[in-house]
């Protein structure tokens, strides 16, 4: 190749270098525009379950509070059903700009890619995780009549006892038929799983001796704890409750490592600017934090774990990691 050739050959090169050097600055310029100029529009919040329940409630009081401070409405939508895939497949496809955010869960982010063979999302390829909003304490609890009062006694009442004790959940999948699983895995026990089409209905039976026992969130069981309408066995989360300072954790007492908390959190599509999810983030955690939320929280038997949305992404993760060996020993599927 003659000297005018590659003469030639190196022009091209350099040409096509400073092109891909312009358009990579053009779309960072443009996204740190994109971001700079957020929010000029209303935001929405998918809540992908019933109104009513922590989730949505939640949902609920975070927009009104990001409302006041980012000067645009924030609105909630409830989009239901699929265990919450059809809310989160909503916002998984919707555009990367920071205008529509999910409220996931344990379910919709960690389990149900589990759970179901054909999902349509990758709960961690398709999101950007904005924060982690709260955790749901949990308690096991017994029918009064159920001869334990402690961890190691209901698990040694079990052994002696194979299938012919029961535990009821709010259906296939949920965190407390997950609690289950987990303390029939933990503990080696034969205790038959009872579905039922949402909590209160496990709780009836349960008050009335027709199962034995249910990991349940703290304010769906205390009151008929307190009431001594059921016996509390054992906090099922990771720290004691302030609600019951004095029982402990199902770790503590008898099984280490035991952990079932029932989570929810903000979601951003996949792609979404790091400036905005950075202050989505921080104000999250601003309201989370503040004085009446904070008042609130035990009284919804919750509690606020912050987190950068780096370290909520790792938390994720660790959630379908911890999972998965559960469910498939199981045999547990919802399709």
């Amino acid at each position: 190749m003659n000297r005018g050739a590659v003469e030639l050959q190196r022009f091209h090169l350099e040409g096509s270098l400073i092109r891909l050097l312009a358009v990579l600055l053009f779309t960072a310029a443009a996204g740190a525009a994109q971001a700079q100029a957020w929010p000029s529009k209303p935001i929405r919040i998918i809540c992908p379950f019933a109104p009513g329940g922590i989730a949505d409630t939640y949902s609920r009081l975070i927009a009104q509070r990001l409302a006041g401070v980012l000067g645009q409405p924030v609105v909630v939508e409830n989009r239901t059903g699929a265990g919450g895939n059809i809310g989160a497949e909503a916002v998984a496809r919707a555009a990367p700009d920071g205008y529509t955010l999910v409220m996931g869960n344990i379910g919709t982010h960690a389990i149900n890619s589990i759970l179901f063979s054909k999902l349509p999302y990758d709960p961690v390829k398709d999101f950007s995780p904005v924060a982690l909003v709260l955790e749901a304490e949990g308690l096991l609890v017994v029918h009064p009549s159920v001869q334990a009062n402690s961890a190691a006694e209901l698990i040694a009442l079990a052994r002696a006892n194979p299938g012919k004790l029961s535990y009821g959940s709010a259906g296939i999948g949920t965190s407390s038929h997950l609690a289950g699983e987990l303390f029939k895995s933990m503990a080696k026990v034969d205790v038959t799983h009872v579905p039922y089409k949402g909590n209160m209905p496990a709780i009836t039976d349960l008050m009335g001796g027709q199962i034995t026992m249910i990991f349940a969130t703290m304010p769906t069981v205390l009151p008929q704890a307190k009431a001594g309408k059921l016996k509390s066995i054992a906090v099922i989360g990771s720290i004691r409750s302030t609600a019951l300072p004095e029982l402990p954790t199902l770790a503590e007492a008898a099984l280490p490592g035991f952990e079932v908390n029932n989570w929810i959190a903000l979601f951003a599509p996949a792609g979404t600017p790091r400036e905005i999810v950075a202050r989505l983030n921080a104000e999250v955690l601003k309201i989370m934090q503040s004085s009446d939320v904070q008042q609130r929280l035990p009284a919804d038997g919750a509690r606020f774990v912050p987190a950068t949305p780096d370290e909520f992404a790792v938390f994720v993760k660790n959630e379908i990691a911890k999972w998965a060996p559960v469910l498939k020993a199981a045999g547990v599927k919802a399709d």
